[in-house]
């Protein structure tokens, strides 16, 4: 024998919409629990299937005193089915309205790009300067690195990185001496220790190179 299907979700819910329509009556959820299984909804599902009745305000609940009872109408359930197609149905003229006017924009810009030889060129015509305008750009990236602006910027970033270097170079001078002062027994440990981070005889400020203008070449003059 094959094995009993069990129902969905529907079905629960309509077979739990079911008990309310017959009685018309109140119940607890621990009676909508004993009810359930006689109409084949397990007890353990009944609380999420009336949970979401009463989501879609198919089933409702009143809390008195302590205890909560639900309840529901085939009246009820009237009144909410023609609201949501109140709904659906205002829906539906929004979107044939919304519908009707993206027709009209899209036949309006239809207008005047008809396919014809001079559109064709006119588009031909709007690629090749597309592409040119590419090129030319790529060719000035070439010469970013001698534009003036770029070559000024540069130089005031190696004054800064120059002024900065001579700067750590006149503290360390200053640690050097101060060490002697204060530790003069441990010259040659010191000593070692100056040579293993790169402090050595030849360690000094740094100079910064003359600065050889650029050629001017024959269209400047």
């Amino acid at each position: 024998m094959s094995k009993k299907r069990g129902l969905s979700l529907e079905e629960k819910r309509e077979k739990m919409l079911q008990i309310f329509y017959d009685s018309q009556d109140f119940f607890l959820l621990k009676e909508l629990e004993k009810l359930g299984p006689k109409k084949g909804v397990i007890s353990q599902s009944v609380k999420d299937v009336i949970q979401s009745l009463v989501d879609d305000d198919l089933v409702f609940k009143d809390k008195i005193g302590t205890s909560v009872y639900f309840w529901s109408l085939p009246s009820c359930a009237g009144n909410q089915l023609r609201t949501v197609s109140r709904k659906l149905e205002t829906d539906l003229q929004t979107n044939k309205k919304r519908r009707t006017e993206l027709v009209e924009q899209c036949n309006a810009l239809k207008k005047g790009r008809e396919q014809s030889d001079a559109r064709e060129d006119a588009l031909n015509e709007l690629k090749a300067i597309e592409q040119k305008h590419k090129e030319l750009k790529e060719e000035l990236a070439q010469y970013a690195d001698n534009d003036p602006a770029t070559i000024e910027a540069m130089k005031k970033a190696i004054e800064v990185a120059h002024s900065a270097a001579n700067r750590w170079t006149d503290n360390i001078f200053t640690l050097r001496q101060w060490c002697s002062n204060n530790f003069p027994q441990a010259k040659e440990q010191l000593d070692h220790l100056y040579n293993e981070v790169g402090i050595t005889d030849d360690f000094d400020y740094l100079e910064l190179p003359a600065v050889v203008p650029l050629a001017v070449t024959e269209g400047e003059l």
